[in-house]
């Protein structure tokens, strides 16, 4: 039982949910988005991923962003979304049951970059597993897309914790990269790496 802390941040993706950007990648080049690997990258978002991210471009202009790229220009919006969604293949139900007890003893909250266009459809559709909304495994949500600001800024930390009224030194952020685990602790938030195949839940087991 993890004593020191009343708040646990996760990120979403590489912590709750999976992720397989190869996957999309070879789903999008499949389709004739050849450059797909010079957008999709999930530790370093550049180009319109990044403006997707930020929320500075709507799915529908995203679309058009990448079938400019496509060889070809008739792909429909719907294949787009079906390759791109490739991204997130799974959320392991264990981790909604792990969360779900979390919230018995702590508030539970979500930082993540992410965007509208996987948090509206197969984010939303992975945690509809156990009958239940997104919004039930969380006391609170903050998303890059929804408030303009992308994972290691500062901004989006201070978003969290002023929205939530959190104690930085009461708070515990899971994060799959280090970068953003950095950023935490450079805003008063204690942070914990999760590594690739490692539960989020043996994290939170090491730690009293």
């Amino acid at each position: 039982m993890i004593t020191k802390y009343d708040n646990i941040v996760f990120d979403l993706g590489g912590v709750i949910v999976d992720i397989d950007p190869q996957a999309c990648i070879d789903e999008l080049n499949k389709i004739g988005l050849y450059d797909a690997a010079k957008i999709i990258d999930p530790y370093k978002q550049q180009g319109a991923f990044l403006e997707l991210e930020e929320g500075k471009i709507t799915a529908a202009e995203f679309y058009d962003i990448m079938r400019s790229m496509c060889n070809n220009k008739e792909i429909t919006n719907k294949e787009l979304e079906d390759a791109f969604c490739t991204f997130i293949p799974s959320l392991p139900i264990e981790r909604l049951k792990a969360l779900r007890e979390l919230r018995k003893t702590k508030k539970v909250y979500a930082l993540s970059n992410t965007n509208a266009i996987l948090f509206n459809s197969v984010i939303d559709r992975l945690f509809r597993q156990e009958g239940l909304a997104i919004n039930d495994y969380f006391d609170g949500i903050v998303t890059s897309f929804a408030d303009q600001a992308c994972k290691p800024s500062k901004k989006i930390f201070e978003t969290l914790t002023h929205r939530y009224n959190l104690d930085g030194s009461r708070t515990l952020f899971l994060d799959d990269s280090q970068a953003n685990c950095d950023a935490a602790k450079e805003c008063g938030i204690d942070s914990a790496l999760v590594p690739p195949e490692v539960e989020f839940t043996e994290i939170l087991n090491s730690i009293q």
